[in-house]
């Protein structure tokens, strides 16, 4: 064994945070897929996020990276006078980019048909995917973090970070002291009702403490704690309860603004064969989605993949057609999958298992397949500070140049990719660190341990 890879022994045996983890490594030769350096690399492992790199791969594999997703606009009835005796009905295909400024476009096509009344309901139209909204391991405190968002085909976004299922707070501190924040909600809507509880404090205390909480099953949202006076807006995002009625509220809205009434009800409910299409919005491509999917980490965005390949494979979109087909494809790109337990797109299960080899092997079996660019761009690059290239290493490992997938839930932190040595020797690796004390303490390690393998780091621990 080189000096180098016992320098990493030694650095597991000294390091007391890692006393009692379990740290699985696995590093190759990008160039021949060579196993030079296993520390339990074999064993199952809580991957947290780098399990998005199999679930994008996999999207990229099967749907292709000119796949596109989409939001139909359709009318049912006839238009008499000025009014629509029927219904208008917005079916959803998964599409995650969808947007408030949408709402406002499919408003303009509505009144350009000559429509100022509507005398029908608006149907929100999810059945492209089942209507399981939750993956069946996510923790019940998570359900109102953006990254716990419910999944349905008809979602949409607060901004072009593309949390869809969300809200987002714009949290600002009142006039004075005492006062309540001001709370301005992006998009405006009237779907959630805002419990605020917060107050404005006095200087001394510079960090904003917010919290965030929805009552379970509505949309009741409670904002606690303080904020400085002086501080900046701060931003916060809660998952909302049902984001199919969500979208029909903010639709609702939108026609209201633009001077058209409706006499019916916000329902779910099935596009029937009579409907006439009138607008279709495609959102951006696959291989452009993988972006804010991969250097974001967006758990939404994967629960998605997920549902779609369910749908386009096996006619049903669901996470149990859509692993399925995540399982078969994975095995034909050279996974032993005997070794996995994968139980969602995002890695936010705590019963999902994978060994780090299994992921260094993907990573270099990959590199020959033709959509390998668009993959290895949207992995986050270490130390660039946009976030659309940099993502979540962006203040990580700011003097060396890592393409790599980041990963943490509770007790766990992992980061798998690509990197060069000092030397220019290309290597692959993946480094997962399981039962951890305190998962925030996990990207220091890793990063400690990334060092050492490129020949960076001096002393132990460095």
């Amino acid at each position: 064994m080189s000096h180098k890879w016992s320098r990493i022994n030694e650095f597991i045996k000294m390091e007391p945070k890692l006393n009692g983890a379990l740290v699985g490594i696995s590093i190759r030769s990008k160039k021949n897929g060579e196993v030079l350096y296993d520390h339990m690399g074999n064993y199952r492992m809580h991957p947290a996020s780098n399990m998005k790199v199999f679930t994008s791969a996999v999207g990229l594999s099967v749907l292709g990276e000119d796949y596109t997703f989409s939001t139909e606009l359709w009318l049912e009835g006839e238009i008499t006078e000025r009014k629509l005796k029927g219904n208008i009905i917005i079916k959803g295909k998964g599409d995650p980019t969808l947007l408030d400024s949408d709402m406002e476009n499919f408003c303009k096509v509505i009144k350009e048909t000559g429509i100022t009344e509507i005398q029908g309901n608006i149907i929100g139209d999810d059945t492209w995917y089942d209507d399981v909204r939750l993956s069946k391991d996510l923790n019940w405190n998570d359900e109102h973090y953006y990254y716990g968002a419910q999944v349905s085909a008809l979602t949409i976004s607060p901004n072009e970070d593309y949390d869809n299922g969300t809200v987002m707070l714009n949290i600002s501190p009142g006039k004075k002291i005492g006062d309540k924040p001001e709370i301005i909600s992006e998009p405006p809507n009237n779907y959630i009702t805002i419990i605020n509880n917060a107050v404005t404090v006095q200087e001394e205390e510079t960090e904003p403490e917010i919290t965030i909480n929805r009552k379970h099953g509505s949309n009741i949202v409670f904002v606690e704690g303080t904020i400085p006076i002086s501080s900046a807006c701060t931003r916060e995002w809660v998952a909302v309860w049902e984001p199919t009625h969500y979208v029909l509220s903010l639709f609702r809205d939108k026609l209201h603004k633009n001077g058209i009434k409706i006499n019916g009800h916000l329902i779910q409910g099935e596009k029937t064969n009579n409907s006439i299409l009138l607008h279709q919005k495609n959102s951006m491509s696959l291989s452009r989605i993988c972006i804010p999917f991969m250097k974001l980490s967006n758990n939404g965005h994967g629960e998605i993949i997920v549902k779609e390949l369910g749908k386009v494979v096996k006619g049903e979109g669901s996470w149990e057609s859509g692993l399925e087909v995540m399982n078969s494809t994975l095995e034909t790109l050279g996974v032993d999958t005997s070794k996995l337990v994968i139980r969602d797109g995002s890695g936010i299960s705590h019963v999902t298992l994978i060994p780090p080899d299994e992921i260094s092997k993907f990573l270099y079996r990959i590199q020959e397949e033709t959509w390998f660019p668009s993959f290895f761009h949207s992995l986050p690059v270490s130390g660039v500070p946009d976030r659309m290239v940099g993502g979540t290493l962006n203040d990580r490992l700011v003097d060396i140049k890592v393409h790599a997938k980041t990963g943490t839930i509770m007790g766990v932190s992992t980061l798998s990719g690509y990197v060069t040595t000092v030397e220019g020797e290309e290597l692959i690796f993946s480094i997962m660190l399981n039962n951890l004390m305190d998962e925030e303490e996990g990207p220091g390690i890793i990063d400690s341990i990334v060092e050492i393998i490129i020949g960076k780091s001096k002393t132990i621990g460095s």
